[in-house]
């Protein structure tokens, strides 16, 4: 009897076991999970955009800051002096553009001047012309009178003098109307040069403001703020080391961008959609589980076999061909609340666990 009893327990216990593992297997199979996961968030990487020596550091590695709070300050002395310099070309641009558009007005008025001139000297013309014309009659009427001797020699030589004086007046008055055109032309060269002169004071002036504004940039780029808030990492930088443009000198871990990076087998994303509920155990907290929903699931991994070697020859590492080991494509969870005590670290471990039943509706 009591054989049977010990046979009747042990037989109970196995079943039991095998309908837990059976229980499990089953939670494995609808539940994709993996321990291959790590928490992630965006890392922006602070550069200054212009050199010098750092003359303020007022954090330190590992520190907490504030969007828009100072990391550090570069010697703002020579973008200072950059930017006063800069302020005394606009100005000089400035006189000299004034003084281009005086000499375009004083151009103006030469031209008007000389229009008036050439209208002047051309009825002068006119007016030496119909002279001519009216002397030349008087002087053949005096000639025809002369044979019934009804006027004078005298007459005659006097209308001859007349007629001869308005022909050297017509020809210094086309002289004066050509030496007015040549005038006005003058006139209509030196408009056309002023306004040359115009328009390159004007592009120069521009180009000034642009100056100011650059060298106010500058000066503006040699106090380097937080872009977010987060973490100081990789803080290397000290009270007068040089700073170069565009190299990174810190990093800042944005801590509004946590998020966990599980890698999960292809034979499991099938399985996975956007929206399901996610179960995060991070290994710094293992009776803490957290909370999160799938985000996205990748669409890709890099190549391994088949990439660009050693003389441009594709590299292919050797495998067995009775082992083939599942690829793991990374699935990304957004926590939802994350309890204050708990700190995410950029990089720890964590498991993942997905109910893919939760949104077996689709």
């Amino acid at each position: 009897m009591k054989k049977t009893l010990r046979i009747f327990v042990t037989l109970l216990i196995v079943g039991i076991a095998i309908a837990l593992v059976g229980w499990r297997y089953r939670l494995y199979l609808t539940n994709p999970w993996t321990r291959d996961g790590q928490v992630r968030a965006n890392v922006v990487q602070v550069a200054p955009r212009v050199s010098g020596p750092v003359v303020e550091l007022p954090i330190t590695d590992n520190q907490l800051v504030k969007a828009g709070q100072l990391l550090f300050r570069i010697d703002p002395r020579t973008y200072a002096n950059s930017l006063e310099q800069a302020k005394a070309q606009y100005e000089q641009q400035v006189s000299n553009l004034h003084v281009a558009e005086q000499q375009v007005e004083t151009a103006k008025v030469q031209i008007d001047i000389s229009e008036a001139s050439v209208d002047q000297a051309q009825s002068k013309v006119n007016e030496t012309e119909a002279d001519i014309e009216k002397n030349k009659a008087e002087w053949e009427r005096q000639q025809n009178l002369l044979p019934q001797r009804a006027t004078s020699q005298k007459s005659v030589e006097r209308a001859k003098a007349s007629y001869l004086v308005a022909i050297e007046q017509r020809k210094s008055a086309l002289a004066g109307l050509a030496q007015a055109k040549s005038n006005l032309a003058n006139s209509k060269t030196s408009l056309a040069s002023a306004e040359a002169s115009r328009r390159k004071a004007v592009a120069m002036v521009r180009e000034g403001r642009s100056s100011i504004e650059q060298a106010e940039l500058n000066l503006a780029f040699t106090e380097l703020r937080s872009p977010v808030t987060g973490y100081v990492t990789n803080l290397t930088l000290r009270i007068g080391s040089q700073a170069v443009a565009n190299q990174p000198q810190l990093s800042v871990i944005d801590t509004e961008s946590f998020w966990i990076e599980g890698f999960f087998k292809e034979t499991q994303i099938g399985r996975l959609h956007p929206g399901d509920e996610a179960l995060v155990t991070l290994m710094g907290y293992p009776r803490r589980p957290l909370e999160g929903v799938v985000e996205s699931i990748g669409w890709g991994i890099a190549q391994q076999d088949g990439s660009v070697g050693y003389e441009m020859l594709p590299s292919v590492d050797p495998t067995f061909d009775w082992i083939r080991l599942a690829q793991r494509l990374p699935v990304r969870v957004k926590l939802d609340d994350v309890p204050e005590d708990i700190r995410l670290r950029l990089g720890v471990t964590a498991s993942v666990l997905i109910r893919s039943e939760s949104d077996l509706s689709r």
